[in-house]
This record gives C-alpha cells, sequence and structure tokens, in this order.
C-alpha cells in the first residue's frame, strides 16, 4: 500500500487554495443564483437614478443610464464562468485526445502532429481568437442561425477554446509516452487489446491530475482572454455584458469632469478575485496531484 497521502488529503491542507475555492464557489453561488433577477435588473434603465454612487438602495450604484451596477456585474460575473469553463473543456477534450493519440502511436505520426502543434505555437494566439471571431461571427450572424447576443457567445467560446489546447497536447503527450512503456501497457498490448481500449481504459485514467490542474488553470485564461476582446470591443458587446465588456463600458465613461468610479470598480474587482482565486486553486491542485515530478498511478 502506497503511503503518500491522498492529493485531496494534500490539497486540504492547502490553506490558501482552500481559501481560494471557498471565494469561487461564493462567487458562482452568487452569480448563477442570482440570474433569474440580475438577466431582468440589468437592463432596466432608470434615468432619474443615473449616475448613483454606491448606497443602501444600489449597493453598486448605477451607470450614466441607471441601470444597476450590482445586478450587471452579476449577470456579467455568469456569462464570464460560463465562457471560461466551456472554453476549457473544448480545450481539454481536444488537447486530451490529441496528445494521448501521437504519444500513444509514435512514430512518423507523432513527428507531424507535434510540428502542427509546434506550426499553431508560432501564431499569435490572440489574432487567431480576434480573426475568428470577427469572420466566423458575421457569416453565423448573416445566416440567422441564432440572435446576435447567443453567436457572439458560441463563437467566443469556439474561439478561445480552439486555441488554448497547445499545452494540454504537448503534456498529455510526455505523460503518454511514459506510460506506454510500463508494464501493465505492454500486458494489454501483449493480451491484443485494440488501441482505443488501451487509450479509453489504462492512458486516459492517469491523466485525471493532469487534466484537473490544466483545466483549472485554463478557465482564468479564458475569462482573461474574452476580458481583453470585449474591452477592444471585439468580445461580448452591449446590451450583453460580461466582466471584461462592463469594464470598457465603464473606461468609456471616464472624463476630466466626473469619474463614476464605481462603475469600473466592481466588475474589475469581481475579475480580478475570480481570477486570483482560480490561480491558487489551479496551483493547490497541481501540488496536490505532484504534476510536476510525481509518477503516474497504474
Amino acid at each position: 500500500m502506497s503511503t503518500h497521502p491522498h492529493p485531496w488529503s494534500r490539497f486540504r491542507h492547502d490553506r490558501a487554495a482552500l481559501v481560494s475555492a471557498g471565494v469561487l464557489v461564493f462567487m458562482l453561488a452568487a452569480c448563477v443564483l442570482s440570474l433569474p433577477w440580475s438577466s431582468a435588473g440589468m437592463r432596466v434603465q432608470r434615468l432619474d437614478q443615473a449616475r448613483q454612487a454606491p448606497s443602501l438602495q444600489q449597493p453598486f450604484g448605477t451607470d450614466e443610464v441607471g441601470r444597476s451596477v450590482l445586478w450587471r456585474t452579476f449577470y456579467g460575473g455568469a456569462i464570464s464562468l460560463s465562457l471560461g469553463v466551456l472554453a476549457a473543456a473544448i480545450a481539454v477534450v481536444i488537447g486530451t485526445a490529441y496528445g494521448a493519440v501521437a504519444g500513444l502511436i509514435g512514430g512518423r505520426c507523432d513527428d507531424l502532429m507535434m510540428r502542427i502543434v509546434d506550426l499553431l505555437y508560432a501564431l499569435p494566439t490572440l489574432l487567431l481568437v480576434m480573426l475568428f471571431t470577427v469572420s466566423v461571427g458575421a457569416a453565423l450572424e448573416h445566416a440567422h442561425l441564432l440572435g446576435r447576443e447567443p453567436v457572439r457567445l458560441v463563437v467566443l467560446v469556439l474561439a478561445i477554446g480552439g486555441v488554448s489546447w497547445l499545452t494540454m497536447a504537448r503534456v498529455v503527450r510526455g505523460q503518454v509516452l511514459s506510460l506506454r512503456e510500463q508494464p501493465f501497457i505492454e500486458a494489454a498490448r501483449a493480451l491484443g487489446l485494440p488501441t482505443t481500449r488501451i487509450l479509453l481504459r489504462h492512458i486516459v485514467p492517469n491523466l485525471i491530475g493532469h487534466v484537473i490542474v490544466f483545466a483549472t488553470l485554463t478557465v482564468p485564461q479564458a475569462i482573461l482572454q474574452e476580458s481583453f476582446l470585449s474591452f477592444l470591443g471585439v468580445g461580448i458587446q452591449p446590451p450583453q455584458a460580461t466582466w471584461g465588456s462592463l469594464a470598457a463600458d465603464g473606461v468609456r465613461q471616464m472624463n476630466p469632469v466626473r469619474f463614476d468610479w464605481w462603475v469600473v470598480a466592481f466588475p474589475c474587482a469581481a475579475l480580478s478575485l475570480t481570477l486570483l482565486a482560480l490561480n491558487f486553486v489551479g496551483d493547490g491542485l497541481r501540488d496536490a496531484f505532484d504534476v510536476r515530478g510525481g509518477r503516474a498511478s497504474q
């Protein structure tokens, strides 16, 4: 029996990771559970209450047309977190499948697949996302398959997830190259098991730790990319809202005469706190699963 503590036991002893996990649970619950109210409240305009500072009636204040910054922050958080999770899921699925196949097959196929990854690495990721978002998004909007707001969200998820799998593919490929030399893999091959079964029954279960860590660290990257794109005007646009688009709206309202700090401060604070918590949780999971130096279990 192994004397090493269980990964979740090591994670529970990491106070920073535990606190960060609690922050994430609170943030997720606040954003998701408030959707029935925030989805309606974020669009309500009250010009007589425009640009009110935070108060008991409006805890986060209001923007230039009287919309509640509180509801807009909660709604934007739900969209940003959903986008980050979906993009990370796409990256994990593509990266795991691609890297596992390349590592298990090996030979010239492995070399060709990794050269494709190297080529994609050399391309500017942000530019690819922007080009995909503009071109594919415009095509889908003209096709009238979905509404304008759902189209932008779907295209952003596909674009960000489609360029975020490269690191995962390299990590998984390296692990598979190590695993395929293990006795239990050689025994499976000697029994004549098909490659697909070896991959699903023996390879993938030994990659769970790496997959969980990568997914946790990919979510903040996806949220940050979406926020930057929305800030540039390429991502989510009004009346839809994410933390990035809310920050962009707040910056556009700044002027030398009047500075409504709350319009920028609360969405940016929620975004920063969530990204910080996700990174702490990712670091804690990486240490718990010891993905930098540990050996795969058999």
